[in-house]
């Protein structure tokens, strides 16, 4: 089956709630690394904490908006912090909420990729881990092999402008998006 050459639409989700984030600003920088991919912000913000009793139908108004946000693209990038060596929370909500219902979770089968940013020297080693081992427990198609552990971003990006400058990390994090686009083709081949 070869590729489809449609543009691909990906969704990006941001592990903080935080306004001024650097993983905010790394999320606002991947859209300009491949123009062969239309990208799409999937807010956290709105949803409540998972709660099975209210997770019926379609569920909560934000949580029906955020699943039919991650059905209609072709694939996710999550783009997150690192909380107390962990995920943070509001990222491990919204997996959660996406996980249901279970053979026709928003994230079934989705191919998904992971980028973090951190100030300290070791990336987002930890929270990756978690949030892959999530993924997987989902059955997402993680893309396998590849790691975007951004270090010590305050060096890497304008806090002022929001902006990435970092022409090192730019390198990396497109060669990472464009690994990321072959794997929603090889993905589409597994299905």
């Amino acid at each position: 089956m070869a590729p489809d050459n449609r543009t691909k639409k990906v969704g990006l989700i941001v592990g903080s709630l935080r306004e001024h984030s650097f993983n905010r600003m790394i999320a606002a920088a991947i859209p300009e690394l491949e123009e062969s991919i239309a990208f799409e912000s999937i807010s956290l913000a709105e949803l409540p904490l998972y709660n099975e009793d209210l997770d019926h139908g379609d569920g909560p108004e934000p949580v029906r908006r955020f699943r039919e946000a991650i059905a209609r693209v072709d694939g996710i990038m999550i783009v997150s912090p690192e909380y107390n060596s962990g995920i943070p929370g509001v990222l491990k909500n919204a997996l959660d909420w996406a996980s249901t219902p279970g053979k026709t979770a928003a994230l079934r089968g989705k191919p998904t990729g992971l980028v973090g940013a951190t100030p300290g020297v070791k990336g987002t080693i930890l929270s990756q881990q978690q949030i892959r081992q999530t993924l997987e427990a989902i059955r997402a198609h993680v893309l396998p092999f590849e790691k975007m552990y951004i270090s010590q971003v305050m060096d890497k990006v304008d806090a002022e402008r929001r902006l990435l400058t970092d022409e090192t990390t730019r390198k990396y994090l497109k060669r990472y998006v464009q690994r990321f686009s072959l794997w929603i083709d090889q993905v589409q081949t597994l299905d």
